[in-house]
């Protein structure tokens, strides 16, 4: 026992004296603590779409971007850790602006559905996010799946819980009625007074966007209570445009942005839709901005490729975080890519594409890129540079326009360009590189190099880091 006050002070003592051991410790073991991160050397692509910036610094701090200059002009603090991007082009973060994330290539969505429904927020859509992660995309739109499972991975991917893009979801669809057996992601909306009410909840649920489907069957007050309901919430609204009716009414109602060029074998949109969307791009800022539209051309213009070359649905890129077991179930869908009920239609699509492209250019709307990713036969971890690179290469779309459309135009488009889009000073640091001229060779970013997202590094030296991502 100890009774005496000089015996408590030296007990004391000697416990401060071993804590500080510990600590002195611990820092050597842990190594020196580093004030932020330096990328150094390479040629930055910023967002902005200007001449790029030799020999770019670039330096990060608790995951935010601090200042942007050259070696000559920037030099990197004491402290810093120093990586290199040496014979690199370094871009923002990439965007995926139409993934679906409860899909992972399967080609039977009537056997898909009903069998991993229950396990969409444990595996499936973890998976996908990683995946896309991996593959650049730093920022994702999820549009359509069940609310429950969205918000889930949505939140976890926030708190650091599993690696994944920053995630704007939508939960279900808004439609007129949904098909048989997809209650659960698809909503029916009865009237104007249902759809306010459908609305409401998936914005209390935390949901950022409205996907809007079959939008020219709906009765025009529902579909414009819809689209006024998300408004007020703050929502955008993301509209099919499938049909002709789909996009006249969208355009009615004011939707935000479209998503395909026409799933239709028609050669080019008619004449009055393309008024009407000149007549809506002449307004600008008054109509509440930009005319958006993520036109989703590559899986329809590279369908006959794949069915003659189907090796790249061998790349294991896209078995990272699945089951073994899910794996050989998607392995078996798509096994003879030629017969898939599912694009017997996309060999007589294909030759519109570059019609309707240019229908849409010469039109005015600003194009995103997106792609559909996880429908079958496209697999997160290629969707996205496919996409980019059937716009440059066949849709004849300047790089550095292509590059905008898949960084800054998508952060533009869900309001958070303040935040995010461009490598500049004050944003998160989602940062990706790429070895090479991506300006000459778009393609290389099937090879992301380095992945930053929020200041962690993913991917390094083309290889994941596999600590960042547990």
């Amino acid at each position: 026992m100890i009774s005496k006050p000089s015996q408590i002070v030296k007990l004391f003592a000697h416990q401060i004296r071993l804590l500080g051991l510990g600590l002195v410790l611990l820092g050597l073991f842990a190594g020196p603590v580093r004030a932020g991160t330096a990328l150094v050397g390479g040629r930055l692509i910023d967002g902005y779409g200007h001449r790029p910036i030799a020999n770019s610094v670039i330096l990060v701090e608790d995951g935010i971007i601090q200042q942007v200059g050259t070696v000559e002009s920037l030099p990197v603090p004491d402290g810093y850790e120093v990586l290199s991007t040496e014979g690199m082009d370094v871009l923002p973060g990439l965007w995926e602006n139409h993934a679906h994330l409860m899909l992972t290539g399967h080609a039977d969505y009537s056997h898909w559905h009903p069998t991993y429904a229950d396990r969409f927020a444990s595996e499936i859509m973890p998976a996908s996010a990683v995946q896309l992660l991996l593959a650049g995309i730093t920022t994702t739109r999820d549009l359509g799946a069940p609310l429950e499972a969205s918000v889930s991975v949505k939140q976890r991917i926030e708190s650091g819980e599993i690696p994944g893009p920053r995630t704007f979801i939508s939960g279900p669809f808004i439609q007129a009625e949904p098909y048989p057996g997809t209650e659960s992601y698809r909503w029916g909306v009865a009237s104007p007074a249902d759809g306010r009410r459908k609305v409401k909840l998936l914005a209390e649920a935390g949901v950022d966007i409205i996907k809007l489907i079959d939008q020219d069957k709906m009765s025009l007050e529902s579909a414009q209570a819809v689209v006024d309901e998300a408004h007020k919430h703050g929502l955008k609204v993301v509209a099919h445009s499938h049909r002709p009716g789909e996009i006249r009414r969208g355009l009615e109602i004011g939707v935000d942005n479209f998503e395909h060029t026409g799933l239709t074998t028609a050669p080019e949109y008619p004449a009055d839709v393309i008024e009407m969307l000149r007549e809506r791009t002449a307004t600008g800022r008054v109509a509440g901005g930009p005319m958006f539209w993520t036109p989703t051309v590559e899986g329809l213009w590279n369908y006959p490729l794949t069915v003659d070359n189907p090796e790249k649905l061998d790349n294991d890129c896209w078995h990272r975080g699945l089951e073994p077991s899910t794996i050989e179930d998607i392995r078996r869908s798509i096994r003879n890519p030629g017969q898939l009920a599912y694009t017997q239609l996309t060999p007589i699509r294909k030759p519109t594409l570059k019609r309707k492209f240019a229908q849409l250019r010469e039109a005015g709307v600003v194009l995103l890129v997106g792609t559909d990713s996880g429908i079958p036969m496209k697999f997160h971890c290629q969707s996205t540079w496919n996409e980019m690179d059937v716009w440059v290469n066949v849709m004849d779309m300047d790089p550095m326009d292509t590059i905008r459309a898949a960084t800054y135009w998508g952060a533009v488009m869900m309001g958070v360009e303040d935040r995010w889009g461009t490598v500049s000073e004050g944003k998160y640091a989602d940062i990706v590189a790429v070895k090479g001229d991506v300006l000459r060779h778009i393609n290389l970013l099937s090879r992301v190099d380095f992945v930053m997202k929020g200041g962690i590094v993913y991917k390094q030296n083309g290889m994941p880091v596999e600590a960042a991502l547990r």
